[in-house]
């Protein structure tokens, strides 16, 4: 008998519908045949924790206590390593991996990862991020590491997608808010983008593969996919 499926903790409620479809991809990406099939996830759905993007840019408190307090609770549950279901979040990725003994899974790593495996010699791509985000260059610093320029929104056309991801928050998910968050994936192509990354969790609440001219990494999914593979070690965790 093999050994034991490890144990996958959340940090979630980072906005709490982005969890949730983190949750149902995780599910998917099972392809379990009974309940006893699938992988324990703990998830800590705190939708409580500050707003990222106010602390990033200085307008208010930071969230790192509330994301250690998470990291800490789900280690304490028996979580084996810890993932982060939001993008911006992990600005303070610093922070978490300080207060954990067990491995911390990036999930910014694991989307340039999969930009490499599907796109390999994909030089410029399009990344559909937060401000706050951007103002911590995370993607930038991280795909800039291999070489990769990160092409993104001007300022005017990101002020429009930060008003979009608020209506999704709030529930919004009509056929508006698609056409407008699409119409921006096709400005970040006509810009030279070759690829497209859904750099925040509540995009591919709205937008999915196929409806745009390049090719969608969704964050969200790669990293249920990868939870799933790291748990069932089909794949050794990230050093």
């Amino acid at each position: 008998m093999g050994e034991a499926d490890l144990v996958v903790g959340v940090i979630g409620g980072l906005g709490p519908e982005a969890t949730l479809d983190f949750f149902a991809k995780v599910l998917a990406h099972s392809h379990a045949k009974t309940d006893q099939d699938h992988i324990h996830l703990i998830i800590a759905n705190n939708p409580k924790t500050p707003n990222r993007n106010d602390a990033i840019a200085g307008r208010g408190p930071s969230p790192a206590s509330a994301l250690v307090e998470m990291a800490r609770s789900l280690e304490r549950a028996g979580a084996d390593f810890v993932v982060m279901a939001c993008n911006t979040a992990h600005a303070f990725e610093r922070d978490i991996r300080a207060a954990l003994t067990k491995p911390f899974v990036s999930l910014i790593d694991e989307v340039v990862g999969e930009v490499q495996r599907t796109c390999p010699g994909a030089k410029r791509v399009g990344v559909l991020a937060t401000q706050g985000s951007r103002d911590a260059n995370i993607f930038g610093s991280t795909f800039g590491r291999h070489n990769i320029e990160v092409v993104q929104l001007d300022a005017a056309a990101q002020a429009q997608f930060m008003a979009l991801l608020y209506r999704i928050k709030s529930g919004d998910r009509g056929a508006e808010v698609r056409g407008a968050m699409r119409q921006m994936g096709e400005q970040l192509a006509a810009m030279g983008a070759e690829v497209l990354v859904a750099g925040c969790t509540e995009v591919p609440l709205v937008l999915g593969q196929g409806e745009s001219s390049r090719r969608l990494i969704d964050s969200t999914d790669v990293l249920a996919q990868r939870c799933v593979s790291y748990a069932r070690r089909l794949i050794p965790l990230p050093a």
